[in-house]
């Protein structure tokens, strides 16, 4: 399983969703595998799995969203530094 760290942001405007950034040096290598910009992965934080995809930020990064329930059940808030950990999958 791979692994990167980062910290709970969240995209301005109103219902603007949680998320952390995933590095470059993780996403790069994965953007064969992607499907329109998303790379299909099995995300898992503490003890929080869930399937789901890096997705395009439009800038040639990719970001992991932070669904409600994953956040309520990991204690995660804005600003939090966290760790995630994912396999590929296939779409």
């Amino acid at each position: 399983m791979n692994n990167f760290t980062g910290i709970v942001d969240l995209f301005p405007g109103d219902k603007g969703w949680h998320y952390v950034g995933v590095p470059t040096e993780v996403s790069r290598p994965l953007e064969h595998l992607a499907d329109r910009g998303l790379i299909a992965i099995t995300a898992t934080i503490g003890e929080s799995s869930w399937p789901t995809s890096f997705l395009p930020q439009g800038d040639g990064t990719h970001f992991l969203a932070l669904p409600a329930k994953v956040r309520k059940a990991e204690g995660l808030h804005l600003g939090d530094l966290v760790t995630a950990s994912f396999e590929t999958r296939v779409r």
